[in-house]
């Protein structure tokens, strides 16, 4: 990794906006990282690119908001947009091959990965904390600890499930000393609500709009348990397709500088595409959406995955525990797109 450490390079605006000008816009240019055959009268290696978009990841909603790809990929490609309502539904996703390219926590990444699921990283989108420990207003619950013999919503295979399990053993537990209800992130929430369970581990903005609309609390907050946000590729797509690869990493350091100079008319397509008021997502974007990250994937991701990596093994959730996350944790990384895009 230490060809990736020493080229890290922030994504900086005048970075961003000349490597759309430069690289993004030269259409069908090859890639380095793979063959791209041409398809017969194309300008582009595909005729087709299914991306995600997510209110988890706020670059997604400016890219599609303002056609950034239909723009850059012109009529010769179409582009399909599917929504992923959590990380679990992304790799779900781009496993069946129903998207090229989707938006995880990389937690939920790596977990997939370790699990058979060929993809890897091609630019980190968000550094967020949109993870936490939640509980209802006046609940007596106020620490990790109370947790022992209650119900805890969360979603399996996402970042707020990995970030329960670490909090869980900041308290001396396991996963076993709570009865986790698999759904997925707003039908944890909806339980919380209704009295269901005890303890939810949410995501934003359904977190943010519990707490700001509802008065939800949340008793346990720690950023170093939040991973980051990955966007990932099939490596089928990142072979074949690199020249369309390259366009979406483009697009996604173009739309990082754009949100960047714009929080308030990021948090309006968040409000938006979520249906909450702009109040909870100003809550998302100002103070728990970190955007001013290097899109480069590297080592910074790599500690973070390897931190957590024993805890995941512990959970028994990847058959050959250990040494098989290991091996994803080497194989995960494909940072050729955003060098070149944040160059």
């Amino acid at each position: 990794m230490s060809t990736i450490t020493t080229r890290l390079i922030s994504a900086t605006a005048a970075a961003g906006l000349m490597a759309f000008a430069m690289a993004g816009c030269v259409q069908g240019e090859g890639s380095s990282s793979g063959s791209t055959e041409t398809v017969e009268g194309a300008e582009w290696s595909t005729t087709t690119l299914s991306i995600d978009w997510a209110t988890y990841n706020p670059l997604s909603l400016v890219i599609k908001d303002q056609g950034l790809l239909e723009e850059a990929l012109g009529d010769t490609v179409e582009v399909e947009w599917i929504q992923s309502a959590g990380s679990n539904k992304a790799n779900e996703l781009l496993r069946s091959g129903s998207i090229d390219v989707g938006s995880t926590a990389g937690s939920a990444a790596l977990f997939a990965r370790a699990n058979g699921s060929p993809i890897q990283v091609i630019d980190i989108y968000s550094q967020p904390e949109w993870s936490a420990i939640v509980v209802p207003e006046g609940s007596d619950i106020t620490d990790v600890s109370q947790l022992a013999g209650t119900s805890v919503a969360a979603t399996k295979g996402t970042d707020p499930y990995f970030f329960l399990l670490q909090a869980l053993d900041t308290a001396g537990l396991s996963i076993n000393d709570v009865e986790v209800q698999n759904v997925q992130h707003a039908d944890g929430w909806s339980l919380l609500a209704g009295g269901s369970v005890q303890a939810w581990t949410g995501l934003d903005p359904i977190m943010a709009a519990a707490e700001v609309d509802s008065g939800a609390q949340l008793i346990y907050r720690n950023v170093d348990f939040n991973t980051y946000g990955f966007l990932n590729a099939t490596e089928d797509f990142i072979t074949n397709h690199a020249d369309v690869a390259q366009v979406v990493v483009d697009a996604y350091e173009q739309a990082r500088v754009w949100a960047l100079e714009h929080p308030e008319e990021t948090a309006q397509l968040l409000a938006d595409a979520a249906s909450i008021d702009i109040e909870v997502a100003r809550l998302v974007i100002n103070e728990r959406s970190n955007l001013d990250v290097s899109g480069v994937p590297g080592e910074a991701q790599v500690e973070v995955l390897t931190a957590i990596s024993p805890i995941i093994a512990e959970s028994g959730d990847v058959q050959g525990g250990q040494a098989t996350l290991d091996k994803a944790i080497s194989e995960i990384i494909f940072a050729d797109f955003a060098l070149k895009a944040t160059a």
